[in-house]
């Protein structure tokens, strides 16, 4: 199983659900619950946010007699009282392979959320938010390349959108699905697979010249540059949870353990601005998200020093804060 940090997990021999903090080995997880911290064997863990292949000819079946892609929203739970957060997926119903970008616009400023490559028929959870998050009426985006990897129909690249709120999702008709556990809404982002002719009649020479800019396209080799001062190149990672930065703290209340914890986080801030270090990552976890909030709100009071930015997903899930110092 291809288990990672951020990973959303239901046990197998127990009622409940965590979210997968960091690994200690290749069979055990740590697993955050209501805040605390819990190792658990892999071999007991079912994912719930990663990817779920379904049988091609069932899907047609269940979603639509043509070819489509959909942005899906997952309350957390059947009746609204009830609910406190939404899992949105990208679910692909097509037999085309997709590269997607996945951000979110607030404020005229857009924020990747999540990029990668779905395979046909298969859906992956984007992220998941808080009904408070929904009152702030992000647009989110998916920008969408499809391709097969035998001969097929070309098809055109497209960005789509939609606006989600709390009361834009009261209007909406969440359906029960075999896919998901409970009732979800599905917003089409492409229903309209058309054929070759269609898209030459579209597409302009500059548009030809950039999908094989895309095809094409090779990383660079990363190159060493030479600076002057060798602490400028300097990265940290700086792991906040409990066992790392105290001893014991079986005695200690949450709020105790907290205070100890941002403490911890302002004297590594402080050096790496001192040190004039290029980058700092504070692994501060999930759990209930206090920790990551008091965190945010002192950075804030660094501005001109600083920026930050979520920590790479593939690493850390949700659980870090990457911080560069500015030079």
């Amino acid at each position: 199983m291809n288990m990672k940090p951020g990973n959303r997990v239901r046990f197998l021999n127990e009622k409940g659900e965590g979210v997968v903090t960091r690994l200690k080995d290749k069979h055990t997880a740590f697993v955050e619950v209501n805040g605390f911290e819990i190792p658990y064997r892999i071999e007991e863990l079912v994912l719930i946010d990663t990817e779920i292949v379904w049988d091609a000819a069932a899907s047609k079946q269940a979603i639509s007699k043509t070819e489509a892609v959909y942005f899906v929203v997952e309350p957390d739970h059947e009746l609204p009282l009830l609910q406190a957060k939404h899992q949105f997926h990208l679910l692909n119903a097509s037999s085309y392979h997709l590269f997607f970008l996945y951000f979110i616009k607030i404020k005229n400023k857009n924020q990747l959320i999540k990029k990668g490559e779905l395979e046909p028929f298969k859906t992956i959870a984007l992220q998941q938010i808080s009904k408070e998050q929904l009152k702030q009426n992000a647009i989110h985006a998916v920008e969408m390349l499809f391709f097969k990897k035998q001969e097929c129909i070309a098809q055109i690249p497209c960005v789509q959108s939609v606006q989600i709120s709390d009361l834009v999702l009261k209007h909406q008709l969440f359906e029960p699905h075999d896919l998901f556990r409970f009732p979800v809404w599905l917003h089409p982002l492409k229903n309209d697979f058309v054929d070759t002719k269609k898209v030459k009649e579209t597409l302009t020479d500059e548009d030809v010249m950039r999908l094989k800019k895309v095809k094409e396209f090779k990383p660079q080799e990363k190159k060493s540059i030479p600076h002057h001062n060798p602490v400028f190149f300097v990265e940290k990672e700086v792991d906040l949870h409990a066992e790392n930065v105290l001893d014991s703290f079986k005695n200690m209340s949450n709020h105790e353990i907290l205070q100890v914890q941002l403490k911890h986080f302002q004297q590594k801030l402080d050096e790496a601005i001192a040190k004039r270090y290029y980058k700092i990552t504070f692994i501060h976890g999930v759990g209930n998200g206090r920790l990551k909030e008091e965190i945010i709100c002192v950075l804030k009071k660094y501005a001109e020093d600083i920026r930050f930015q979520d920590g790479d997903y593939g690493k850390y899930g949700f659980g870090a804060t990457e911080v560069f110092i500015k030079q």
